[in-house]
């Protein structure tokens, strides 16, 4: 069985089409998918996913690409985290790529989440694009080793990656791994060690081949999860029960389903 570490469930793409992705993951030995939040405004229809079915879970966060969310507080995100089926903190992070001039709010807003994390001893989820110094340099800064977590739809480097891992956090690939142009990520894929590995869709985005271009689904995971074995010439097996292991050993609050 695999755990999709990473999907928008909410998202209009998916949200009216739940049987279908539910029978589709069962079809492909999806066990467990994480609902992730990216505001608050949005947050109740992650949760509402996530209490409708035993093998979901949420997350509570703001997307650094949000720039109009009102301010938030340590207080605010823990108070919603407090739910338990909330069993991570995020979608937060940095992202230069997307928005440019002053992002001191972007900063603030990613030490709030580390602080928030903190507090309810839940996992992070980071989002960082075009801005790994100052995601790494605040993580260290707020301690985010305390509570660890995952780099979500990772695009660095390896040392960017080693770097995140002497921090107790842990690398997600998406389906941008199965991509051919995506040389040095493969790289990456290859030399992280297994017990650190988390696999992911990002659904409703960035759809793995052979569906490269459409809308991308829980039960895609596996085909993610079949190239990073591919790389590391080990069987899809192995990396299946490694990644679902990690994914359970990260997200501590999460209870398995049979």
């Amino acid at each position: 069985m695999l755990v999709d570490s990473h999907c928008h469930l909410n998202f209009p793409e998916l949200a009216n089409n739940m049987p279908d992705i539910r029978e589709a993951m069962t079809s492909h030995q999806v066990g467990h998918a994480l609902c992730i939040s990216v505001n608050l405004r949005e947050y109740p229809q992650v949760l509402a996913v996530a209490d409708a079915y035993d093998n979901f879970y949420a997350t509570v966060g703001v997307h650094p690409d949000y720039e109009d969310e009102p301010p938030l507080s340590v207080e605010q995100l823990v108070e919603l985290a407090r739910n338990p089926k909330v069993i991570g903190i995020g979608e937060t992070g940095l992202d230069y790529y997307r928005l440019t001039g002053d992002l001191e709010w972007q900063r603030e807003r990613f030490h709030t989440h580390i602080r928030a994390a903190i507090a309810v001893d839940k996992p992070l989820i980071i989002h960082t694009r075009a801005a790994a110094d100052d995601t790494l340099r605040i993580m260290r800064e707020e301690n985010a080793s305390q509570v660890g977590g995952v780099m979500h739809c990772f695009t660095e480097s390896l040392d960017v990656a080693l770097q995140a891992i002497e921090m107790g956090f842990y690398i997600s690939f998406s389906g941008i791994v199965t991509f051919k142009n995506a040389v040095a990520l493969k790289q990456v894929a290859r030399q992280i060690p297994l017990d650190r590995i988390l696999v992911e869709t990002d659904s409703p985005y960035l759809a793995p081949v052979p569906y490269r271009g459409k809308t991308n689904q829980p039960a895609y995971v596996k085909y993610v999860a079949e190239e990073v074995a591919s790389l590391r010439g080990i069987d899809y097996e192995t990396l299946a029960e490694a990644t679902t292991e990690n994914f359970f050993r990260l997200f501590r609050h999460a209870k398995r389903c049979n």
